[in-house]
């Protein structure tokens, strides 16, 4: 295997101790940030100890097998919230309610796995009842930024000519302005109901979960012709895991920890672009 090693701020030092405790045949530069150490064993307890070192260090971690390239690949399919964009949608509309501590003590346990993702939102939502819904708009114009090296990474991929899904448990006030002004090319998620121009507390038509997350990527591999194996899918939280499962590349981005420990890929430090250094071996 590779052994990949990243980070904001990379100390070659940090990294040829890593690539020692490996036992790596070779340290290449991939870039500034970025170290490619070839030819390691792997071993499941070589992976916990680099992982441990490089997480002490600052740097993400990745076993990666050699050759893998960004031609391998032809679908970019990503979760929205606290994976494309910072923050949680949700949270930030309850903030306008005086009840962000509330809503988002919930998101964190949906997110951990602890609740089912359908019931977590169904119990959100309801608290949002009476909220004007130019409190979407706020949200949008005050709150919401894209996650480091999200450009960059939309950029490599329209190069690569891969196509772009955005699968998301929030909502389509939010996905549809991403789509027009990304260019993505596919997304899906929820509908917030609303009526006299205030939230109604309810979700219109079927909830976007873990299950139809899944569904939807397959949907997509199907609509391309691809394999499965021919999709990288980003996400975070526990939500995310089924869509992940089967992925040629699956990624944890700033992620629960039981997102982290059953994905190819955890970006702990970098931003979303990070996956681009594991596809130049």
């Amino acid at each position: 295997m590779n052994l990949v090693l990243q980070g904001l701020a990379t100390d070659r030092t940090q990294v040829e101790r890593i690539a020692a405790l490996a036992k790596a045949k070779r340290v290449v530069a991939i870039s500034e940030r970025a170290f490619r150490c070839e030819r390691v064993e792997f071993s499941p307890e070589l992976k916990s100890l680099a992982e441990t070192a490089a997480f002490e260090a600052g740097l993400d971690c990745t076993f990666i097998e050699p050759g893998r390239r960004l031609a391998d690949f032809k679908l970019l399919a990503m979760d929205m919230d606290s994976t494309l964009i910072t923050i949680e949608c949700i949270d930030e509309i309850a903030d306008m309610q005086g009840l962000k501590p509330e809503v988002a003590k919930i998101t964190e346990a949906a997110m951990r796995g602890e609740i089912e993702f359908r019931e977590s939102l169904t119990r959100r939502v309801a608290l949002l009842k009476g909220l004007d819904a130019n409190a979407l708009q706020r949200v949008y114009d005050e709150r919401l930024q894209l996650s480091p090296g999200a450009e960059a990474l939309l950029a490599a991929a329209r190069e690569s000519g891969w196509k772009t899904l955005l699968v998301s448990g929030g909502f389509t006030f939010f996905t549809d302005r991403m789509k027009s002004r990304l260019g993505l090319d596919y997304t899906h998620s929820n509908v917030l109901e609303i009526a006299d121009g205030k939230l109604t507390g309810r979700i219109v038509g079927n909830i976007v979960d873990a299950d139809e997350k899944k569904r939807t990527v397959e949907r997509c591999c199907a609509e391309l012709n691809i394999s499965s194996r021919q999709a990288i899918v980003m996400g975070d939280g526990a939500n995310d895991l089924k869509m992940m499962h089967g992925a040629g590349l699956s990624v944890a981005f700033r992620a629960k920890p039981v997102v982290r420990a059953q994905a190819d890929v955890a970006l702990n430090f970098v931003g979303l672009d990070g996956i681009l250094p594991l596809l130049a071996a």
